[in-house]
């Protein structure tokens, strides 16, 4: 049974999306709504890529030989996260242009 959100909480749960898409550039909080949110994705994602690899650790030193066999998932899953084992900041998606917007 799962425990009931607060007020509180359901407050601070952030309600932007991980996206520029429809930013305003001039209003400095929306900008700045968008920036934590794609920070805080991508943190989201790096912790969950290393609560696997803990897991994974603990698989292998726990199955010995077996582990090809006894942790295959828990490889596959980590294998799938890999990519996002870095934070790489909202500079590159702030910059890029949206289709259609370029300068002749």
């Amino acid at each position: 049974m799962s425990t009931p959100e607060s007020a509180a909480f359901l407050a601070k749960k952030p309600t932007v999306k991980p996206t520029f898409e429809g930013v305003d550039y001039d209003d400095n909080k929306a900008l700045k709504d968008a920036q934590d949110a794609i920070i805080r994705e991508q943190w989201v994602k790096l912790m969950m890529a290393r609560l696997v690899q803990d897991e994974l650790r603990k698989c292998y030193r726990r199955n010995g030989n077996n582990h090809l066999e006894k942790c295959g998932a828990l490889r596959e899953r980590y294998f799938e996260l890999l990519p996002y084992t870095k934070i790489r900041g909202f500079r590159f998606e702030q910059q890029t242009l949206p289709p259609g917007s370029q300068s002749e």
